[in-house]
């Protein structure tokens, strides 16, 4: 038995709860991971993990052993891509998951620099505003936009996302440009954003001073950055987006930029990654690449 890589399958098998999905990240055909799972329980001479038709799970002593196994092989492979580190450029493949607008509009077209800098490190680019489950889908890192609310992952500020109100010129030239809050509230159309996970709809917010203002009722909204991005554009509304985003088109004149006197609070974007990941080579100068590229340093 490879004592080694049956921990490192014992340990993708707790983390993802499926012998599948484990046997998918390590590359290996499904009957080797369990035919490892079950090495080990007879080297260690106990029962690693509960099997039933319909669930997968740790034993007690296998959650234990879990903790240990994980920790060795992380520290394994923090020597491994130290000494990789002093003789080589880091290699091989990332998972990677980006909200839509910021992998269409900022990351993709970066991308190319990356690959100049770093030609041996492939990326597979998950894009979606959903939240994805890092571990269980076998993820290396996310990019999210908002407050952190998975405290068990590690997460590096990128930057503050500042907001832009803007609207298309036909919509101004049919509707009239809104002269306050609440002008927009009782006289325009808005666009606007509504979470997919629970169908909420996100306000646009104004900010002056002390005053503080959320118009909501939109009439049209999306869970996807690049859709909200194209309603604008389509002139069906006055809405809110992230000026990296937008500024292009603002600039070019597709869109105008409506209430400049009034803001809305920055939302910070974040990179994340699991814990026992941190030390991987192409990971930790992915994370950097994208800190420097894209915000601040921390």
């Amino acid at each position: 038995m490879n004592q080694l890589l049956a921990m490192r399958a014992f340990v993708r098998v707790v983390e993802t709860s499926s012998f599948s999905r484990a046997s998918d990240q390590l590359t290996l055909p499904r009957s080797t991971v369990s035919k490892l799972i079950t090495d080990l329980e007879k080297h260690l001479g106990i029962q690693l993990m509960h099997r039933t038709t319909r669930a997968l799970a740790p034993t007690s002593e296998g959650l234990e052993y879990y903790h240990h196994a994980r920790r060795l092989v992380a520290e394994l492979d923090e020597v491994d891509s130290a000494i990789r580190g002093q003789v080589l450029k880091p290699g091989g493949h990332l998972r990677v998951d980006a909200p839509a607008s910021f992998a269409n509009c900022l990351l993709i077209p970066a991308l190319v620099d990356f690959h100049r800098e770093y030609p041996d490190i492939t990326i597979a680019l998950g894009i979606s505003d959903r939240s994805v489950n890092i571990v269980g889908e076998g993820v290396d890192c996310v990019i999210r936009a908002g407050k952190l609310d998975d405290m068990a992952m590690i997460g590096r500020k990128v930057t503050d996302l500042e907001y832009l109100t803007c609207a298309a010129p036909d919509y101004l030239e049919r509707r009239g440009v809104p002269l306050s809050p609440e002008d927009l509230a009782l006289n325009h159309l808005k666009a606007g954003y509504f979470f997919a996970g629970s169908g909420k709809a996100e306000p646009l917010i104004f900010e002056q001073g002390d005053r503080r203002i959320e118009v909501g009722d939109c009439a049209y909204s999306t869970n996807e950055g690049n859709g909200l991005k194209e309603m604008l554009l389509a002139g069906l509304g006055v809405g809110q987006h992230f000026k990296a985003i937008v500024q292009y088109y603002v600039d070019n004149g597709q869109l105008v930029s409506v209430l400049p006197q009034w803001s809305r609070p920055a939302t910070p974007l974040h990179i994340l990654y699991p814990p026992n990941r941190h030390q991987s080579a192409r990971l930790k100068v992915f994370v950097e690449w994208v800190i420097r590229r894209f915000g601040v340093r921390e």
